[in-house]
């Protein structure tokens, strides 16, 4: 009898000396007190009575919300969200006791943790003017870790990231804000219009000076053609009636003839060919005789000049 009585203490003494550790934390083993040792994931051991388990600890990541306000250098109110993730920096022994001694519980943890961040991000924006924030997410996020690290490894913690959800000001800071941009779009937009309108007026302007300039070209060849027509027409004209006048010669008649029959053929051409145009002409004999002798003039020229050419 005594030896089943023994045998159950021992069976109850295992039975209660077992403990299961669930995978991602461990337990951290005290005896009076003080510490002793860590038990890792799965069946473990310890000493009913003597051995006790002070706190499981998780080694997972984790993750908090925060919303606070900063001050920039020039007075103006930033409005921070952001998310933090964290977790225990390792297994080890002298970590884990870090993470089971340094606190009295953990919300004496979780808050040292937000107001070190919140600190970091506020002595930072302190240094820097509110038109510069909007600018420096990565740059803040990159002080606040460089500050943390070695305060969250004391802990037996690290930062895994700072991700800076939100930046907002005050109501009236965005309104002044958007009359900023706003004003600025306003300026932009009125340039690139003056600009368009500058080249708009530039390429006019040169679209007219190459209109005139070849108006002018095209002016200056047809006043030479004109004026190589009017001398070729002169030229044939003379030619002709030196020809008829020799022609009428040979045939013993007046050249006075054939002149007053190009001058008839003449006035003939006007009254075809005008255009509204008037020609008063005196038709006295007078001035026929003259006019007559004016064409035979012309004639004894012209035959003066073709022979002067064929010598």
């Amino acid at each position: 009898m005594g030896a089943l009585i023994v045998v159950g203490i021992v069976v109850l003494f295992l039975f209660l000396g077992l403990v299961t550790v669930q995978q991602g934390t461990v337990a951290v083993i005290t005896v009076f007190g003080k510490y002793k040792r860590i038990l890792r994931p799965g069946l473990n051991f310890r000493i009913p009575i003597i051995e006790t388990i002070f706190k499981r600890i998780s080694y997972q990541n984790r993750s908090i919300e925060l919303k606070f306000q900063a001050i920039t250098q020039d007075q103006a109110n930033v409005n921070f969200s952001a998310m933090l993730l964290y977790a225990v920096l390792n297994e080890e022994s002298e970590t884990i006791k870090n993470v089971a001694f340094k606190f009295v519980d953990e919300r004496s943890f979780m808050q040292a943790l937000i107001r070190s961040v919140e600190g970091a991000v506020r002595a930072y924006v302190a240094t820097k003017k509110q038109s510069e924030i909007l600018q420096l997410r990565t740059e803040i996020i990159f002080h606040v870790k460089e500050q943390l690290d070695k305060q969250l490894e004391d802990w037996g913690y690290h930062l895994l990231d700072l991700q800076l959800n939100d930046i907002a000001f005050d109501e009236a800071i965005m309104r002044s804000m958007a009359q900023v941009v706003a004003s600025n779009n306003l300026k932009a937009a009125a340039e690139n219009e003056g600009q368009a309108l500058l080249i708009t007026k530039t390429k006019a302007a040169e679209a007219e000076g190459n209109f005139i300039k070849i108006s002018a070209e095209a002016e200056r060849q047809a006043a030479q053609l004109r004026g190589q027509g009017v001398a070729l027409f002169r030229e044939e004209v003379a030619h002709g009636m030196a020809i008829a006048a020799k022609e009428m010669q040979n045939a013993n008649l007046d050249a006075s003839f054939i002149l007053f029959s190009m001058w008839t053929d003449a006035i003939k051409h006007f009254a075809e060919n005008g255009k509204g145009n008037t020609i008063f002409l005196d038709g006295s004999n007078e001035n026929l005789q003259r006019t007559i002798q004016q064409l035979m003039s012309v004639a004894q020229q012209s035959n003066i000049v073709k022979s002067n050419n064929e010598k």
